[in-house]
């Protein structure tokens, strides 16, 4: 058990090094490195603040929606405490794979602050995340609509289509009494993987949300207001280097990068991000060096974002280790 474990994470390793690879080998076939550098140096400082300020301030309504769910499940927390997890769970992301890890960490806290309410916590962070997953696809529906016959953007339009109708799927499957019967029918695979316990915990967890049917509309609801404002986060990116557009082409691409971020390939979405700025942008004929520098420097807006949970994690623990002792005053 111990071998296959190791197996499966040297396999995960090594796929995450070929992806890396073959993401920085396409960049670099399609920038000018020189030039990039150039881009990034001139970069307008006012639309890069302005991405940032997008961001942080849509951390306090993500928090608030958070507090929504828990209270319906009978677990009350302070709005302030629900926002520090969030600014933390942005800093631990930065170390693990995409946001994913975020989330982890979110539960990891929050279970050892509400002691005994693990799934719960649990299930209504992963309802989180799969009520944004749906509302991230229909911001790519309502992009797939505004694209048509409008941008050149090949076989991602296809690609944000078949992202819509799976997340209808996976609505039904997640809520439906109906749909337990044909679920029973994968444990015998689940089981030989050995995911039965995560994946009945994690269902069981959102499972249990079905009875707040309203709530779960006004989460959403809120949710795609929050996801459409950060679209322009990114294309207020882009406005920093240069990149042309109005911000419609980016509500084609920006559910698509939300959802490419969601998949660990790499830690922290690292060259992934960028060679998905460089595919999609160019085929609107962005430049390459300013795709990619639209890309990185996306990239450094989360990275500031997660700069407030680093500084309350550090804060946290010198405090800590005041109080035991371990950290001399002075």
């Amino acid at each position: 058990m111990i071998r296959a474990s190791l197996r499966r994470r040297s396999v995960r390793a090594v796929g995450g090094l070929v992806v890396t690879g073959l993401c920085v080998a396409y960049i670099l076939w399609q920038i000018d490195v020189g030039r990039t550098l150039s881009i990034l140096r001139h970069a307008n400082l006012g639309y890069f603040f302005g991405a940032v300020a997008i961001m942080g301030l849509s951390v306090g309504p993500m928090a608030w929606r958070w507090q929504q769910l828990l209270k319906a499940r009978g677990i009350h927390d302070h709005i302030g405490w629900l926002t520090r997890a969030y600014f933390t769970s942005y800093t631990v992301g930065q170390v693990l794979p995409t946001s994913i890890g975020g989330d982890g960490w979110r539960m990891f806290e929050t279970t050892r602050r509400q002691g005994g309410h693990g799934g719960i916590v649990a299930g209504s962070v992963l309802l989180e995340r799969v009520l944004g997953g749906i509302a991230t696809l229909i911001l790519a529906a309502i992009g797939f609509a505004l694209a048509v016959g409008q941008y050149d953007v090949g076989g991602y339009l296809w690609v944000e289509l078949a992202f819509v109708i799976a997340a209808a799927f996976l609505c039904v499957a997640l809520f439906s009494r109906r749909a337990r019967r044909p679920l029973a029918r994968t444990l015998p695979l689940v089981r030989k993987l050995r995911l039965e316990k995560p994946l009945r915990a994690a269902y069981e967890g959102i499972h249990g949300f079905r009875d707040h049917g309203w709530l779960l509309v006004g989460v959403m609801l809120l949710t795609l207001c929050v996801q459409a404002v950060r679209v322009l986060a990114i294309w207020l990116s882009g406005k920093a280097v240069g990149v042309d557009l109005s911000p419609r082409p980016y509500y084609v691409m920006g559910p698509l990068l939300f959802l490419v971020l969601l998949v660990p390939f790499t830690i922290n979405g690292l060259a992934v991000r960028e060679a998905f700025f460089v595919s999609f942008l160019g085929q609107l004929g962005v430049d390459g060096s300013q795709a990619f520098a639209t890309g990185f420097l996306f990239f450094v807006v989360t990275i500031t974002l997660a700069l407030p949970g680093g500084l309350i994690l550090a804060y946290e623990s010198l405090r800590a280790g005041r109080e035991r002792g371990t950290v001399p005053d002075g």
